[in-house]
């Protein structure tokens, strides 16, 4: 067992009594990397940044079902994925855009967040031009490419069937070859 997992786990243990100074240090290993995935599903930094917070504290008050079958940050960021669908299948459900949001589209033309500092042009490019594919394409793609979840995983997320799944993922695949196509040529 590792140096790291070890600290994590008592710390964990230390977060179950309740401790408030071992919560605060596992907030500060993960909460970048939830933010971010978070951020690629929902699109939006302020509801990103509302939804890392709830799955922290989803986490730190259902922490006795954690079973250590995986590893804490797998099963975080499974929340925080749980959640960021849930959010934007909501936002969707209301279909109502918000002044603040057009405007946070209009500022941020580039699509590219001041605490993301990409240093592949190609890569960049790739991220910006999912952002411009559907949004079961692009859900299904991050989860895929960027998260690493695999088709079993999507589906259950998703909720959505597994051919469905693994059509879905392909077909995104393809329009995003497209679309890159069309930007480099």
């Amino acid at each position: 067992m590792s140096q790291q997992k070890l600290h994590t786990d008592v710390l964990l243990q230390s977060c179950a009594k309740g401790d408030r100074f071992a919560q605060m240090e596992i907030y500060n290993r993960y909460y970048k990397a939830m933010y971010n995935t978070a951020l690629r599903i929902v699109k939006d930094s302020f509801e990103a940044e509302d939804i890392m917070q709830e799955s922290f504290l989803n986490a730190f008050t259902k922490l006795d079902t954690f079973k250590g079958e995986v590893t804490f940050g797998a099963w975080l960021k499974r929340i925080v994925v749980n959640n960021s669908i849930y959010h934007y299948r909501k936002k969707q459900k209301s279909n109502s855009v918000s002044l603040e949001e057009v405007m946070y589209r209009v500022e941020d033309n580039d699509g590219v967040t001041e605490d993301h500092e990409f240093t592949n042009v190609q890569a960049q490019k790739v991220l910006e031009t999912m952002k411009t594919l559907k949004d079961n394409y692009r859900v299904s793609l991050t989860l895929h490419l960027i998260e690493g979840f695999d088709h079993e995983e999507i589906c259950e997320i998703m909720g959505i069937s597994y051919a469905n799944c693994r059509t879905t993922i392909s077909r995104a695949k393809e329009s995003l070859r497209k679309k890159l196509t069309q930007i480099c040529t």
